[in-house]
C-alpha cells in the first residue's frame, strides 16, 4: 500500500492510542504513539508529522501549551486536538491557537479518518501556495512537448508506462533538446505523483546554498538562518522533483540525495528531524554520467539510482521531419502571445531551416522564431527577416561577402574573392574522386544537398551528374 502520510497520537489512554494506530497503518500511515508531553516533544523534534491527535489533558502537562509548542517547531503540522472535557470555549481556543480540528471523545475511527484527510489536504495545499508564491517570478512559459519522429513517439510511449509507476527517471540530451519539457510531460501524465512540480536548476543554485535549497534548513542553522525554510524536496511532496543538469550537484551532498532516491527521507539543515521524501525523483543532464562516474566527480551508486529508467532525448539535426513541425508551432505560439496576425514561412526560408543543422537544438529554434515574429512586418518571413534576427548561415555568409569586398591590396589590385577559392578547392577535390559527389560532400564535411546547389550556381550541375 502506497505511503499516505505520518501521524502522532498524544494520549494517556491506551486505547485511544492503540485503536487509532491499528485503525491507521491499515489504511497506510506510518504512526508513532506518545503517552504523555514529554515522549510528544521527542517524537516531534525527531520526524515531520503530517497530522497530530492531541489530547488536552496529559498527566504531565496541558495540551493547549503542547499545541503552542508543537506549531513554533512546525506551523506545517495539523493538529487536532482531542479531549472527553471539550466545551465550546476549550474548542475555539484550541482553533485559534493554530489547531486544525477539534473532535471530542468518545468519536468514531471514521470521524478520525476524515479529521486527517481534510488535515492532510489542507497541508498540501498550504505547500502548494508557499511554492506558488516562491515560484511567480520564475514562472514559464507554457510550451508543449511537440514531435511525430519515431523516436519520439517511442519515448513518448515509454512515459505514459512509467506513469504508472514509482520509478526514478534520468532524461539524457544535448542542451536545448527539451528535457524540462519532456519532464513536465511525465508530470502531466503521472498517476502516482498528482502533487505539484518542483524544479531544481542544479547549474544555477550557489554551491554553498545548494543543500539549504535542495533540503530547507533549521532556523538558527547557520549565521543568517533567522527562521526556517522550506526545502525544494518537501514542496514537491505528492508530485514530481525535478532535479535539472544533476551533474552540478557538488560531490559532497551526492551522498544526501542517495538517501532521499534510496530510502524516500530526508533531514533539513541543522535538524535531527526525518521528513519522508513522498516524491518522484527526474534526473537530467547533457553530460555523460557515466564518464563523470570515471572522473570521479559522480558517485556511481547515485547514478545506477537515477538511472532506473533512461531516456535519451535525439538532437534536433536527428529528427529532421520535426523541425518545420516546430517552427509552425512556434510562429502560432509566439504569434498568440505577442498578439500579433498569424505569419507564414516563405518557401526558401523553410529550405534554409531543413539545411541548417541546428547546434543549439529546439531552444536555438523557439528562441529565432519568437525574434522573427517581433522584428517581421509584413505577413510572409522571407530571408530579410532572418537577416534581422540574426539567423546565423546567413550573418555569416554576409559577413563572408562584406569582407571579400573590403580585401584590396596595397597597389588596389583585387585579391581573389572567397567564393571563388572555395569553387576552385571544391572543383579540385571533385575531380581527385572521380566527381564522387557523395563522398566529396562527406570529405568536405558538408551535406550532399548543399555540394549540389553549390555547383548549381557556378555552372556544374550538368556536368558528371
Amino acid at each position: 500500500m502506497r505511503y499516505k502520510g505520518r501521524i502522532l497520537v498524544v494520549d494517556d489512554e491506551i486505547d485511544i492510542r492503540e485503536g487509532l494506530s491499528i485503525f491507521f497503518q491499515k489504511e497506510g500511515y506510518q504512526v508513532d504513539n506518545a503517552e504523555n508531553k514529554k515522549e510528544a516533544l521527542e517524537h516531534f523534534s525527531k520526524k515531520e508529522y503530517d497530522v497530530v491527535f492531541l489530547d488536552l489533558k496529559l498527566p504531565d502537562g496541558n495540551g493547549l501549551d503542547l499545541l503552542k509548542e508543537f506549531l513554533e517547531i512546525n506551523y506545517e503540522s495539523q493538529i487536532i486536538v482531542i479531549s472527553a472535557y471539550g466545551n465550546i470555549e476549550t474548542a475555539v481556543s484550541a482553533i485559534k491557537m493554530g489547531a486544525f480540528d477539534f473532535l471530542e471523545k468518545p468519536f468514531s475511527v471514521y470521524q478520525a479518518k476524515v479529521a486527517v484527510e481534510k488535515a492532510i489536504e489542507k497541508k498540501k495545499l498550504l505547500l502548494e501556495n508557499l511554492y506558488l508564491k516562491l515560484s511567480l517570478k520564475e514562472k514559464e512559459e507554457k510550451i508543449n512537448f511537440v514531435g511525430e519522429d519515431p523516436k519520439i513517439k517511442q519515448i513518448l510511449e515509454k512515459a505514459k508506462i512509467i506513469a504508472s509507476t514509482d520509478c526514478t527517471v534520468l532524461i539524457t540530451g544535448e542542451s536545448g533538446t527539451g528535457k524540462g519539457l519532456l519532464a513536465k510531460k511525465i508530470h502531466e501524465m503521472d498517476l502516482v505523483y498528482k502533487g505539484p512540480f518542483v524544479c531544481v536548476d542544479c547549474g544555477a543554485v550557489v554551491p554553498t546554498l545548494f543543500e539549504s535549497e535542495l533540503f530547507g534548513h533549521a532556523k538558527g542553522a547557520f549565521t543568517g538562518a533567522q527562521q526556517a525554510k522550506i526545502g525544494k524536496i518537501e514542496f514537491a511532496q505528492g508530485g514530481v522533483l525535478f532535479l535539472d543538469e544533476i551533474a552540478n550537484i557538488p560531490l559532497d551532498l551526492q551522498a544526501k540525495l542517495l538517501k532521499v532516491v534510496e530510502e524516500k527521507e530526508f533531514s533539513p539543515v541543522g535538524s535531527l528531524k526525518v521528513i519522508k521524501a513522498n516524491v518522484r525523483i527526474i534526473a537530467a543532464t547533457n553530460k555523460d554520467l557515466k564518464e563523470e562516474v570515471k572522473k570521479g566527480t559522480f558517485r556511481e551508486d547515485l547514478y545506477y539510482r537515477l538511472n532506473v529508467v533512461n531516456l535519451h532525448l535525439p538532437p534536433l539535426r536527428e529528427r529532421k521531419g520535426d523541425i518545420l513541425l516546430l517552427a509552425n508551432y512556434f510562429l502560432k505560439y509566439f504569434c498568440e502571445k505577442y498578439k500579433k496576425p498569424m505569419k507564414i514561412f516563405s518557401p526558401k526560408v523553410l529550405s534554409l531551416f531543413m539545411d541548417y543543422h541546428w547546434p543549439g537544438n529546439i531552444r536555438e529554434l523557439k528562441n529565432l522564431i519568437e525574434r522573427l515574429v517581433i522584428f517581421s512586418t509584413k505577413e510572409e518571413i522571407t530571408e530579410k527577416d532572418l537577416l534581422l534576427a540574426e539567423f546565423e548561415p546567413l550573418v555569416k555568409e554576409k559577413r563572408t561577402e562584406e569582407l571579400t569586398k573590403e580585401l584590396v591590396t596595397s597597389n588596389g589590385e583585387e585579391i581573389v574573392p572567397v567564393e571563388e577559392i572555395e569553387k576552385q578547392y571544391i572543383i579540385k577535390v571533385l575531380k581527385q574522386l572521380n566527381w564522387n559527389k557523395s563522398l566529396a560532400a562527406k570529405k568536405l564535411g558538408i551535406d550532399r544537398k548543399t555540394l549540389t546547389l553549390k555547383l548549381k550556381k557556378w555552372g556544374y550541375d550538368k556536368q558528371h551528374s
